[in-house]
């Protein structure tokens, strides 16, 4: 029988490695606009996410939204919109992703309280979504459709 990790490359599918945190979250490495960062995981996030203090480090042009975000236990949080960038994860790559930029605090100082690094942002559903990915749980890997 086929592995799971033979089908999806023979159909085309990258393979990228993710860490389990203590907070039984997901992380992955990833770069925005060609910076690398750290991210966590996140099916249940409909949209991709990163922190104002990163606007500087992945080159952001931040725009303000009328947008609300909400997650995390934090609600009504003021967000900006960053259109156009680049985010590569593993060979993956897509030059069209729109990103919220929100404050990341809560989120950050939550994983340090759980003795887990800080995050640069999230990737959500809809990256996920745009690189067709499989997630394997069992042996921690991401797939994307190249």
């Amino acid at each position: 029988m086929e592995s799971l990790q033979q089908f999806l490359l023979e159909k085309g599918y990258s393979k990228v490695k993710l860490h389990l945190t203590k907070t039984n979250h997901f992380e992955i490495k990833a770069s925005i606009n060609g910076k690398k960062g750290l991210f966590i995981l996140d099916t249940g996030a409909s949209s991709s996410c990163v922190g104002f203090e990163a606007i500087e480090t992945f080159k952001l042009n931040a725009e303000d939204s009328l947008i609300k975000a909400a997650g995390a236990g934090a609600i009504d949080m003021d967000t900006k919109m960053s259109k156009k960038n680049k985010i590569k994860i593993g060979k993956w790559s897509n030059n069209k992703v729109v990103l919220v930029l929100f404050n990341l605090t809560h989120v950050n100082t939550a994983l340090i309280n759980h003795n887990s690094q800080p995050v640069d942002g999230i990737i959500g559903a809809d990256i996920l979504k745009k690189g067709k990915a499989v997630i394997d749980y069992e042996k921690k890997y991401l797939y994307l459709k190249l």
